[in-house]
């Protein structure tokens, strides 16, 4: 869901807004769609982890990758997820995917 040059689309940063992740699959769903619109996605966005997710954001200053971080900014996910942002452009999450997902039963 990127324009001609390479910008994501108004469509994808409003898919990313109202992006719904009731299960871990929801969740990393998000996560893959990130990484698709990610300019610079091998540098720019790193993620680690099995249970605990650690996410990190690096914008490289380009506007389309900040594009996805104000939308990120009105979704659930910056508010349960977020732990530091750095000036610059560097954004930094802990998904607990135990604590957040708990198995039931």
């Amino acid at each position: 869901m990127l324009d001609k040059d390479g910008y994501p689309t108004d469509e994808a940063l409003q898919k990313i807004e109202s992006w719904k992740f009731s299960n871990e699959a929801e969740l990393k769903g998000l996560l893959v769609f990130l990484n698709e619109l990610w300019h610079w996605e091998d540098w720019g966005f790193v993620l680690k982890g099995k249970n605990i997710l650690h996410l990190e954001l690096h914008t490289g200053g380009w506007s389309g990758n900040e594009s996805v971080v104000h939308a990120l900014q009105k979704n659930m996910f910056w508010w349960c997820f977020w732990e530091k942002s750095l000036r610059g452009g560097h954004y930094y999450f802990k998904i607990n995917l135990k604590t957040f997902f708990p198995k039931k039963g």
